[in-house]
């Protein structure tokens, strides 16, 4: 790895020493604090232009099946190409994406049907730069500083989440969804600019010749050959399954209507300072057995849809909201780092990119159908059910020998 380090980077003195890391954290976190802002005023806005639950569940997965179809695709040319050129391109055009969006708000000029149609192009882009951008961190500091390099890129990411989650209510009410997306449009320019600048060797071993089922066989092999990394990324299958709905559609409504729409952005301020604080101690906390530390704390989760269920009032809610980033946090950064140790560099975008895509295949069917169930079961009673098995199944992943043994090295 030593010949991917930026020649100003010392060994010795920490991640945020190195010109690259510095430039990627910029990048990234700048983008965090708009992409925050973003879903609380979307929700708004399709519920402004009269839409109901069921058709902001169609909005919101409209984003999250474009997700999924593009991702190993995105994850195959983060082997092959540039992995700064695939950041690059994507945050541009997805500034020129949420540009647009803004404009048809603030003119008066949006549909229901368009904002899915962009929220879906903006899937598309977000799908072909994501696994680059999770592999892009080893790139840029020597082995010694890579735990702490992706507790502190998480920890500077979800700081700037707190920001724009909290913020994105009070925008909403000042000053319209439009401008609040506007905000988004302007980080994500600012992240192009900082990836541009990233001076980072592709090191990948040449391609040519390869198909992209080969190359795609190859990385499914690689997730198949650790059995911790398949069977966690099926858990992560029901919790987005499950979850996505009730952070996308059911929130809103519930807390939305039931003690205000500050409220809700407020509840996601809290799960993103939950994952402030779940940051700050993985960057002082580092068990020997992390994936089985942060498997454990994962059962968290289920505390967020359960207040939501049980209280109508505020400050269960923020408590459960905290609980929730705590726990998911301790395990994100702990699974990141389990993979960039185990996983060799030439396959590990496409890794990602089955990361991803197992995790987030499930949701767009979720987004869509959790209206209609809710609507038929109850609301809260719902919510008790997603709640009981996002904690369920996050505690049986702990019987995988393989979870309970995975040693961090570093």
């Amino acid at each position: 790895m030593t010949d991917v380090l930026a020649p100003d980077t010392p060994r010795s003195r920490g991640p945020l020493r190195s010109r690259n890391f510095r430039l990627l954290v910029t990048g990234t976190t700048t983008s965090s604090l708009g992409n925050a802002i973003t879903p609380v005023a979307l929700a708004f806005a399709v519920l402004d232009l009269g839409g109901s639950a069921g058709q902001l569940g169609l909005v919101v997965a409209a984003f999250a099946l474009a997700e999924v179809v593009t991702v190993l695709f995105g994850g195959v040319l983060g082997d092959r190409l540039p992995r700064q050129l695939m950041m690059e391109g994507s945050a541009a055009a997805s500034a020129v994406t949420q540009a647009l969006m803004a404009t048809l708000l603030v003119g008066g000029w949006a549909t229901i049907p368009l904002l899915g149609v962009i929220g879906a192009v903006n899937g598309c882009l977000s799908a072909l730069s994501g696994p680059s951008s999770q592999a892009m961190t080893r790139l840029t500091v020597p082995p010694a500083d890579l735990g702490t390099a992706v507790a502190l890129r998480r920890l500077m990411q979800t700081s700037a989440s707190v920001v724009g989650f909290s913020a994105g209510g009070f925008l909403v009410a000042a000053v319209g969804p439009g401008w609040a997306i506007a905000v988004d449009a302007t980080t994500y320019s600012l992240a192009a600019l900082c990836y541009a600048l990233l001076r980072v060797p592709h090191t990948r071993p040449e391609t040519q010749g390869a198909s992209l089922l080969a190359d795609l066989g190859d990385g499914l092999r690689e997730v198949l050959r650790h059995a911790w990394l398949w069977i966690l990324i099926g858990q992560a299958l029901l919790y987005h399954l499950f979850y996505g709905g009730v952070q996308g559609v059911l929130g809103p409504i519930v807390v939305g209507d039931g003690i205000g729409r500050s409220a809700w952005g407020l509840a996601l301020g809290m799960l993103m300072a939950g994952f402030v604080v779940g940051g700050l101690v993985c960057l002082r906390w580092r068990p020997t057995h992390g994936l089985f530390v942060g498997t454990a704390l994962l059962s968290l989760t289920a505390a967020f849809p359960l207040a939501m269920a049980l209280s109508d009032q505020l400050w269960p809610v923020l408590l459960g909201a905290f609980l929730h980033g705590f726990g998911l946090e301790v395990f994100s950064v702990n699974w990141d780092l389990s993979i960039q140790q185990n996983v060799p560099e030439d396959r590990l975008a496409r890794v990602y990119s089955f990361d991803i895509v197992g995790s987030f295949v499930a949701r767009p069917l979720g987004l869509a159908l959790t209206a209609p169930v809710a609507e038929a079961v109850g609301f809260q009673r719902w919510l008790v059910v997603v709640g009981v098995i996002m904690g369920g199944s996050a505690l049986l992943a702990l019987l995988v020998p393989d979870v309970r043994r995975l040693r961090r090295t570093g």
